[in-house]
């Protein structure tokens, strides 16, 4: 029987990660991410998962271990945020381009500088380009559910692809909320173990890893890891739909909060997008129809079936908590006004920067953004050119 209880984000994913008992866990503590692997090391004290956990000098080994121990045929995954994620750059890019199914547990958390521990979206999203699939979580249990899926999707031989796993620092990673743990048993059978068809230490089966491509043969090894990144779209709705039938939880590529007939929506990702949902709630209360499209899958970008579920739209705030620093915008600001464009949406929109740093944003605020909205699409824009939300004058 599922269990009720009250757990935090990082605790949730430990025990996701203890239910899965991969094979090789190699890690190095950063705020706010170090309890993942505090509580991992001591459930293989405690004798309850048999996971050979590497204590590594440094991020930058952490992943590259991942990735030995995966191309060698293990199940690995890693934990980091942040400056930590930052100081395995380039051993992102060898992940995926070596194809190799890593999970890496990100609790996102604002790059320096100025120095800031608290909640930000600048380290995912300045590796989405790096050929992570990418799934974010508003809650724990979505953190909880998120992880237990991420192998089934990376695993799967027409992806062979990296799965960054998403939350917010803190507001999520930290604090306590009510959650339901899966039992044990449909879990494991769900998740199931991992026999890769080739690998390193296969015996009559020599074969190298990261070798280098001349430029005959590199275009089309990343065309292929290209494709695995389309062919993902299709495998996480499939593995969406199978933990659906076990647990009673529904995931898709994002979420839609009342926003089948919505005039006025928000576009978000995270923790933030409970306080848009109050928000929501309050405005349908008074007759104004805003509705939510909360973004579960950021890489592969769902940019067709986004657009079509914004297309009846007057306006719609296109929320980042993660400067582009290219004078105009935000990441997710761009990739969706591209969908909007590309799917013929008339709406009229604006890319806001919000909770920079972990900056607080109240139901009072976006309530304001969707009364803007409204004035938006009446012709009367009263946004500034560069909105940044609760920024003090």
């Amino acid at each position: 029987m599922a269990i009720q209880t009250r757990m935090s984000g990082n605790e949730a994913v430990a025990h996701a990660i203890k239910q899965i008992n991969p094979d090789v866990m190699p890690a190095f503590p950063i705020t706010p991410s170090t309890e993942i692997p505090q509580f991992v090391s001591q459930m293989i004290a405690n004798g309850e998962i048999d996971t050979e956990f590497i204590p590594v000098e440094s991020e930058h080994s952490s992943m590259s271990a991942a990735i030995g121990a995966s191309a060698a045929g293990a199940r690995a995954l890693t934990a980091t945020s942040s400056c930590g994620l930052a100081l395995m750059w380039e051993e992102l890019y060898v992940a995926a381009s070596g194809r190799v199914p890593v999970v890496l547990a990100l609790v996102n958390r604002g790059l320096t500088g100025p120095l800031n521990i608290n909640a930000e979206h600048s380290d995912s999203m300045g590796a989405r380009d790096s050929g992570w699939i990418q799934i974010y979580a508003e809650t724990n249990q979505e953190a909880y559910d998120n992880f237990l899926q991420a192998f089934r999707i990376a695993e799967h031989k027409d992806v062979k692809l990296p799965v960054m796993i998403c939350q917010d620092g803190f507001i999520t990673s930290h604090a306590m909320q009510n959650i339901t743990l899966w039992e044990d048993e449909p879990i494991k059978k769900f998740v199931g173990e991992y026999e890769p068809e080739h690998y390193l230490l296969k015996e009559n089966e020599p074969m190298a890893f990261g070798p280098y491509a001349v430029s005959n043969y590199c275009m089309e090894a990343k065309r292929a890891q290209a494709q695995g990144m389309i062919n993902a779209k299709k495998v996480i709705l499939d593995v969406a739909k199978e933990f659906e039938s076990i647990t009673g939880q529904k995931y898709g590529f994002f979420e839609e909060y009342r926003l089948d007939d919505a005039e006025y929506a928000v576009v978000a990702i995270g923790s933030v997008c409970g306080t848009v949902k109050d928000a929501v709630d309050e405005l349908r209360a008074r007759g104004i129809k805003a509705g939510l499209l909360k973004i579960r899958v950021f890489r592969p970008f769902p940019a067709e079936e986004i657009a079509a579920a914004l297309k009846n739209c007057k306006a719609i705030a296109i929320m980042d908590r993660s400067e582009g620093y290219n004078a105009v915008g935000g990441p997710v600001g761009a990739d969706v006004t591209t969908a909007l464009y590309r799917g013929k949406c008339t709406a009229e929109t604006v890319n806001i920067f919000y909770g920079l740093s972990g900056r607080d944003i109240t139901v009072a605020e976006m309530v304001d953004v969707y009364d803007g909205l409204a004035k938006l699409a009446d012709g009367k824009n009263v946004f500034d050119e560069y909105p940044y939300l609760g920024l003090r004058k």
